[in-house]
């Protein structure tokens, strides 16, 4: 599975049509092995995205679930690979 496809379903806010339509693009990228598709593959490769994105919008539609919706996470404030700030507040 790719790490960097998020769960979409039973999102507050829901997930929009250009999450679902990055998480398509990241599917196919990693099925057929192409970050980016030579000319000669572009409209299969786009094609490919097009039609996992409206699947995955039918489906995220067509879910029923009693639980509340989650929130999304919070994105990091700390930049990657940084320790943050050990010092604590105050210091």
């Amino acid at each position: 599975m790719c790490r960097n496809i998020k769960p979409l379903y039973n999102l507050q806010p829901p997930s929009s049509d250009a999450e679902i339509h990055d998480a398509a693009r990241q599917f196919v990228r990693k099925v057929s092995g192409y970050r980016k598709p030579s000319r000669a593959n572009e409209a299969a490769f786009e094609a490919a995205v097009a039609e996992i994105a409206a699947a995955t919008a039918r489906l995220l539609a067509s879910l029923q679930t009693t639980a509340a919706p989650r929130a999304r996470p919070e994105k990091a404030t700390t930049p990657p690979g940084s320790v943050g700030n050990l010092a604590g507040p105050g210091a």
